[in-house]
Order: structure tokens, then C-alpha cells, then sequence
């Protein structure tokens, strides 16, 4: 009786010992976790937001051919 008593106690304790190990372990992955996920709130706000568009006179000055300002050639 007095072997099933201390066979219990140590199978308790291993238990304990194996809960303890890995709460532990998770506890100390929790500040990496909470880094990486600001970091992925941060990249999906800037993916989710709208580009920055450039003022429309430069548009225009990018969009205009060059010697637009000139009479296309005549046709032969």
C-alpha cells in the first residue's frame, strides 16, 4: 500500500513537473508572439491604406508627349 502511495505521488509530481516545464516555455515565447504581431498590424495598415497620390500638374507634366507643342508631320 505504502508503494502505490509514493508510485502516485511521483506520477502527481512528474505531471506537475511536465505542466510547469511547458507553461513556462510558452511564457517565454509570449514577448516574441506580441513583437511579431504588431509588426503584422503595422504591415496590414500600411498595405490596407490608400497610396499617396502626386499632385495632378505633375501628373500631366509626366503624361504629356514630348513636342506635343508642334505640328505632326505631314503624310507624304
Amino acid at each position: 500500500m505504502y508503494d502505490a502511495i509514493s508510485l502516485t505521488t511521483l506520477a502527481v509530481a512528474g505531471v506537475l513537473s511536465l505542466g510547469f516545464i511547458s507553461v513556462k516555455g510558452l511564457l517565454d515565447q509570449l514577448p516574441d508572439v506580441i513583437d511579431s504581431a504588431a509588426k503584422v498590424r503595422d504591415a496590414w495598415r500600411r498595405f490596407r491604406r490608400k497610396p499617396q497620390l502626386p499632385p495632378p500638374e505633375a501628373d500631366e507634366r509626366e503624361l504629356a508627349p514630348v513636342g506635343s507643342d508642334q505640328e505632326p508631320p505631314a503624310a507624304a
